[in-house]
């Protein structure tokens, strides 16, 4: 048997369809604006062995500390030596903790991640990421950042 008390019109539907789809991408294309922005995807990969300009450097490896940041005992900091910047994590730190190094060249609108580098020589040690030529351009900049067992990223400020 049919139930012919409520009648649905197609017609209808049709439209607040359209209307919610255009809603949809109305929102998400205000979502995309709005939204910050964020690292390029890399791997460690991508700035070692000599990758996109990067140069290892020793995990020892000591320069100018340009920007720090401490947390749980561990110091993450952005140094430079011989016109290249580099990311170091030392302090009290334990193995699994990790450094990495942001670089941009638009003013931290965007940034390659280089790394994460783990902390993988015992407790106590201190860990490098690859260094890059450094510049003059106001735009082009370096942080530096790590990750420690409790799980908290720390980063330094834009240099």
């Amino acid at each position: 048997m049919t139930n012919t008390s409520c009648p649905v019109s197609t017609t209808g539907t049709s439209w607040l369809r359209t209307a919610a789809a255009g809603a949809a991408i109305a929102l998400g294309a205000a979502l995309l604006i709005a939204a910050p922005a964020g690292p390029a995807a890399a791997s460690a990969g991508d700035c070692a062995g000599g990758a996109n300009g990067f140069v290892d450097v020793s995990d020892n490896a000591t320069g100018t500390v340009q920007r720090s940041a401490s947390h749980d005992g561990d110091t993450i900091s952005l140094q430079s030596a011989g016109g290249r910047g580099f990311a170091k994590i030392e302090g009290t730190t334990r193995s699994g903790e990790s450094v990495w190094m942001d670089w941009t060249r638009d003013g931290g609108h965007t940034w390659l991640q280089c790394g994460p580098f783990n902390v993988d020589r015992g407790d106590n040690s201190s860990k490098t990421s690859p260094s890059q030529a450094t510049s003059a351009d106001p735009n082009y900049r370096f942080r530096a950042c790590g990750l420690t067992l409790d799980q908290v990223i720390t980063c330094t400020d834009w240099w």
